[in-house]
């Protein structure tokens, strides 16, 4: 029990900058007690003391603002940061090495008493604020769920899930944050700049009409000048376009470049 109390305070310390002691995440972090707190709820529900095992996670809830059910099973090194409104339903599985932050909702979409209604998260996926993962499918181990994702289908190991609803990038599409010394595949909140495929599209679309439009100047401008020589005439339009006037920076900005 000790070893993996330590455990699970040195995964908090490791990735959670703001950690400064052990002390402080044993005595102060709501997240460690939770998952403390769990566990013998978790044990009471699977030896039958269903009474006992709810009172014990209604008192967790009332202490640290998280409700997991005590049916939900919980790995190692799972780290509940900030997490006040964390919502795990009563069939959701949450792998070893899993972050999920706060406003996070592992729910379901039926039912139907007995099956499998919540998703189950691998190894060390990250969920960002506010998402919301809805049925009993899977998230792949190392997948990111980006803030405020809504995701209602299964996310493939590695990938990341962005928007409402949740939209699916492949592992190795999109760039990487620069991540600290020892803590390579950790993603704070589960995104990173270049993760929405919309504006990855509208990032490719600008850059296309940019080109497209210098090309075209380019085209005018020498229009004009092998129609210098010849006799006045309507050859070259008044209104064509010999310069650029595309914002592609402003326009990219608005689209989170």
């Amino acid at each position: 029990m000790f070893k993996r109390l330590r455990s699970d305070i040195r995964c908090i310390l490791e990735r959670d900058p703001a950690a400064r002691s052990a002390f402080e995440v044993l005595t102060l972090y709501p997240g460690l007690h939770a998952v403390v707190l769990h566990r013998p709820a978790h044990w009471c529900w699977n030896h039958g003391l269903r009474w006992l095992a709810g009172f014990i996670a209604h008192l967790a809830r009332w202490l640290t603002g998280i409700e997991i059910h005590p049916a939900a099973r919980i790995g190692e090194r799972v780290f509940f940061d900030h997490a006040m409104g964390v919502v795990v339903g009563e069939t959701a599985e949450i792998g070893d090495g899993c972050t999920i932050y706060q406003g996070v909702t592992l729910g379901g979409t039926s039912l139907y008493k007995g099956a499998k209604r919540h998703p189950t998260l691998g190894r060390n996926v990250v969920v960002g604020a506010g998402a919301k993962i809805l049925g009993g499918f899977t998230v792949g181990d190392g997948a990111r769920i980006g803030s405020n994702a809504v995701v209602t289908k299964p996310v493939p190991a590695g990938a990341t899930a962005v928007g409402i609803p949740a939209r699916i990038i492949p592992a190795g599409e999109t760039p990487s944050a620069p991540q600290a010394p020892g803590k390579e595949g950790f993603t704070a909140y589960g995104v990173t700049q270049g993760d929405d495929p919309l504006s990855l599209a509208m990032r490719g679309l600008i850059d296309s009409a940019s080109s497209q439009e210098h090309q075209i100047a380019l085209l005018w401008q020498a229009i004009e000048k092998l129609a210098q020589p010849l006799p006045e005439r309507d050859c070259v339009p008044g209104d064509a376009a010999r310069e650029e006037c595309f914002e592609k920076e402003k326009l990219a900005q608005l689209v989170g470049k």
